[in-house]
């Protein structure tokens, strides 16, 4: 099922949508999808990126860390003193 989307864009802008779909041979409505596309594409395709970036990032630190026991042991006596 296909819904309808409306925007609004100033007279410049519609003008150079128009130019860019014409020079490329296809209509507005079908410039507007490849574009919404491509930017989708481009924005999912950063998201994996990013998050590796950060893992990568993350990873060159050395923090202090203990025993898995041990720091369940010092978290639950944490929840008993007031």
């Amino acid at each position: 099922m296909s819904k309808r989307l409306q925007i609004l864009l100033d007279d410049a802008e519609i003008a150079a949508v128009r130019d860019d779909a014409r020079r490329n041979g296809m209509t507005v409505s079908e410039w507007v999808r490849q574009a919404l596309r491509s930017q989708r594409k481009k924005s999912s395709d950063a998201e994996p990126a990013r998050k590796l970036a950060a893992v990568r990032a993350a990873a060159r630190h050395a923090f202090p860390s203990a025993d898995i026991d041990q720091m369940l042991t010092e978290i639950e006596r944490g929840y008993l003193t007031p």
